[in-house]
C-alpha cells in the first residue's frame, strides 16, 4: 500500500489564501499560493512554517497555480523572492500574462500607501514570473522521472485550469476554482473520466443551487435600469478580469437594445487591458465569441467609457464598475464612501466576499462601516447581492464528482458549515468518503498499489492456449501464455520465446498428440482421462515433486504441463509443456519419449 497526504495551509474550511500541500508517491506539491484578502497582518499569507525553510527547494517538487485571482496566486512572489523557493512553478499562459498585472495593481494600491516593509516589490513580481513554466490545455508535463501533470479547462476566468497530478499508479485531481455552467464569454469546465485516487475540489457554493441564469440576468438589468431611471447611481465592485467582462457584455447589449444614454463607466485602463488579453487568448473563450470575433470584438464596448475619479461627485445617474470586487481597498471603496449615505443609490455585489472585507460586512446587513482612520460611513444605499459568481454551485460540484469518478473527495475553499452539508451529501448520494480538513490539519489515507505491466505486441497477437486449441467464444476467457519479466525497474508480460531470447535463456519444448481408447463405450469424463495421464507421469517421475491443480495442469518441479481433453469420440489429448532447467530436460526427454511410445 502507498499513501496520499493533504495539508491545507490556506482555504481549509475557509475561502481565501488557497494553498494546499499534497504528498503523493513521495513527491511534495504545492497547489496554489494565494493571499487572504480579509487580513493585512501575518494571516494574509499561508503559514510556510509547515515546510522546512532550510530545505524548501529539496522538499517541494513543484508549485501549481490554477488561475490569476489573488487568493490563489497572491503569495507567490513572497514565497519565491522572500521565503526562497526557486523550484518549478506551473500555470497556463493566460494566467502567467495576467498574474503580474493584478499583483502589481494590488501591491501599488494597498502597500505603497501604507508603507509596509514585509511585502514584495515590483522587481520581485517580475523576478518571480521569470521562474514560471507555462502549461497548455491537455498538455502532459513531465516534472521529473516519476511526476507528471496535465491541465484541463476550468471555466471560471480566462486561463483557469484544473490539474491532474500523477505519480506512478497514484493520481489526484485539483480543481482550483471552476464553473460547469457556460456564460457569455467562457465555456464550461471539462475533464476526462480519469478516476483519480482523490479529487480536491473547491466548495465555495457548497449549499447553493442557482436559479436560471436568464432569470438572474433579467433581475440584474431590471434593478440597474430602475435605479438610474430614478436618478440614482449604481456601484458594481468587480475584479479586473472575468466577471467584469461578463457583466459589461450584458449591460452593453441591454443599453443598445433599450437605446439608453445614461453613462456606464469602467475603471481607467482595465477595459483596454482586458480587451488585449481576450484578443491574445481568444481560444480560451466560448464558441460564440470565437465565431464572431473576426467580424465583431465583443469586448470593444460602445456604451462603456473609462472612469475618472473626478466623476465621483458628478450629479445625475450613472453606472460604475470599480475594482476591487470585495470592497477591501482601492477605487471601489472610495466610491462606496461617497455614495453609501444616499438612499437613491444602489450597490450590487455580484460575487462572493470573504469574511473581514467591507463587502462581506455590507452583504451581512451592516448599516454603519468603520474604516481604519476611524471614519464611520452610514449605509443608506440599497444593497443587492446577486450571484454572478463564476464558481460551480452544489449541483455543478456533484456533477464533476460523478463524471470524474474519484475514489475519495476532499473539500477546500469553502465555509465549514457548508462543507459539512456537502460532505454528507457526497457520502450519502455518491458513496464516496469525503474529507474537509481545517488549515494545518493533515489528512492521510492509503491507496492500493497497482503495478503497470507492458504487454508485448507479439503476445497479444498470438493469444495461444494449448497447441491446436484457440477459442473464439466471447463468453470464454482468453488465456495468454506469457512470461513476466522484471528488468530495469519495469515489468513486462512477454511472449516466452521473445523473453528467453532477451534474457539469454535456451528454451526446450516438446509437443505431441496421443489418442487413448476408452474401455467404456459411453466415454469417460475428462477428469478420469487426465487422472490416467497424471498417474503415468507420476510413475515415470518418482523422484520429482508432482503437484496437481483443478485446471487440468500439473507442476513437476519447475515444469508446467497443461492437459486439455477434447470432447469428441476419440478423446484426443493435447499436451504441452516448457521448462528452463536443462538438467531436468535431460532426464525428462527419454521418459516422455518412452511414455509416448507406450500410449500410441
Amino acid at each position: 500500500m502507498s499513501s496520499i497526504q493533504v495539508t491545507p495551509l490556506g482555504a481549509g474550511q475557509d475561502v481565501g489564501r488557497s494553498c494546499i500541500l499534497l504528498t503523493i508517491g513521495g513527491k511534495n506539491i504545492m497547489l496554489d499560493c494565494g493571499m487572504h484578502m480579509g487580513f493585512n497582518d501575518d494571516r494574509r499569507f499561508p503559514d510556510f512554517s509547515f515546510i522546512s525553510q532550510d530545505n524548501l527547494n529539496q522538499h517541494l517538487s513543484c508549485v501549481i497555480i490554477s488561475h490569476f485571482h489573488l487568493d490563489h496566486c497572491g503569495a507567490l512572489p513572497y514565497m519565491t523572492e522572500m521565503v526562497g523557493y526557486n523550484g518549478p512553478i506551473y500555470m497556463t499562459m493566460p494566467t502567467k500574462a495576467i498574474c503580474p498585472i493584478l499583483l502589481e495593481d494590488y501591491r501599488r494600491i494597498t502597500v505603497d500607501k501604507k508603507g509596509e516593509t514585509n511585502f514584495f516589490t515590483s522587481t520581485m513580481v517580475k523576478d518571480c514570473m521569470k521562474k514560471v513554466t507555462t502549461v497548455g490545455l491537455h498538455e502532459t508535463v513531465q516534472v521529473d522521472d516519476d511526476l507528471e501533470i496535465k491541465a484541463y479547462y476550468a471555466g471560471h476566468v480566462l486561463g483557469a485550469a484544473m490539474f491532474l497530478i500523477k505519480v506512478g499508479s497514484q493520481s489526484v485531481v485539483y480543481t482550483g476554482d471552476f464553473n460547469t455552467t457556460p456564460d457569455r464569454h467562457l465555456g464550461p469546465a471539462w475533464i476526462d473520466k480519469c478516476r483519480p485516487d482523490l479529487l480536491i475540489t473547491e466548495s465555495t457554493y457548497a449549499t447553493t443551487i442557482r436559479d436560471s441564469k436568464r432569470c438572474r440576468e433579467r433581475d440584474f438589468l431590471t434593478k440597474v435600469h430602475d435605479c438610474v431611471e430614478k436618478g440614482g447611481k449604481v456601484l458594481i465592485p468587480v475584479f479586473a478580469l472575468g466577471r467584469a467582462q461578463e457583466m459589461c457584455i450584458l449591460l452593453e447589449t441591454y443599453w443598445e437594445r433599450m437605446n439608453l444614454k445614461i453613462p456606464i463607466y469602467f475603471a481607467v485602463g482595465l477595459t483596454e487591458k482586458a480587451t488585449t488579453f481576450y484578443k491574445m487568448f481568444i481560444t480560451w473563450t466560448n464558441q460564440k465569441i470565437k465565431k464572431t470575433f473576426v467580424h465583431r470584438n465583443m469586448f470593444d464596448f460602445k456604451h462603456i467609457k473609462p472612469f475618472d475619479r473626478a466623476y465621483i461627485d458628478n450629479p445625475g445617474p450613472m453606472v460604475v464598475f470599480a475594482t476591487p470586487g470585495m470592497l477591501h481597498s482601492g477605487l471601489s471603496v472610495q466610491i462606496f464612501k461617497k455614495w453609501a449615505p444616499n438612499e437613491n443609490n444602489m450597490l450590487i455585489m455580484p460575487g462572493y466576499c470573504v469574511s473581514g472585507t467591507i463587502g462581506h460586512k455590507v452583504i451581512s446587513g451592516a448599516k454603519k462601516i468603520e474604516f481604519e482612520n476611524r471614519q464611520i460611513v452610514e449605509v443608506k444605499m440599497s444593497v443587492q447581492y446577486m450571484s454572478f459568481s463564476a464558481h460551480a454551485d452544489a449541483k455543478g460540484i456533484m456533477q464533476l464528482i460523478q463524471h470524474c469518478e474519484p475514489s475519495k473527495v476532499l473539500l477546500v475553499h469553502g465555509e465549514a458549515s457548508k462543507m459539512e452539508f456537502l460532505a454528507k451529501k457526497i457520502t450519502q448520494e455518491l458513496g464516496k468518503e469525503c474529507f474537509m480538513p481545517a488549515n494545518g490539519e493533515t489528512i492521510s489515507f492509503d491507496t492500493p498499489v497497482s503495478v503497470q505491466v507492458d504487454t508485448s505486441l507479439n503476445l497479444l497477437k498470438k493469444q495461444l492456449f494449448v497447441e491446436g486449441a484457440v477459442t473464439t467464444t466471447a463468453k470464454r476467457k482468453n488465456v495468454l501464455h506469457g512470461m513476466l519479466v522484471m528488468n530495469n525497474n519495469k515489468i513486462r508480460l512477454m511472449e516466452p520465446d521473445e523473453a528467453m531470447s532477451e534474457l539469454g535463456l535456451v528454451p526446450h519444448q516438446i509437443r505431441f498428440t496421443s489418442t487413448i481408447l476408452v474401455d467404456d463405450p459411453s466415454g469417460a469424463p475428462a477428469s478420469r482421462l487426465t487422472d490416467v495421464i497424471f498417474a503415468k507421469i507420476k510413475s515415470l517421475l518418482e523422484n520429482k515433486t508432482v503437484q496437481l491443480a483443478p485446471d487440468c495442469s500439473i507442476t513437476v518441479a519447475s515444469v508446467l504441463i497443461k492437459v486439455d481433453v477434447c470432447e469428441d469420440d476419440t478423446k484426443s489429448i493435447c499436451l504441452s509443456w516448457g521448462y528452463q532447467d536443462e538438467e531436468l530436460g535431460k532426464h525428462l526427454l527419454p521418459l516422455i519419449k518412452k511414455w509416448a511410445t507406450e500410449t500410441k
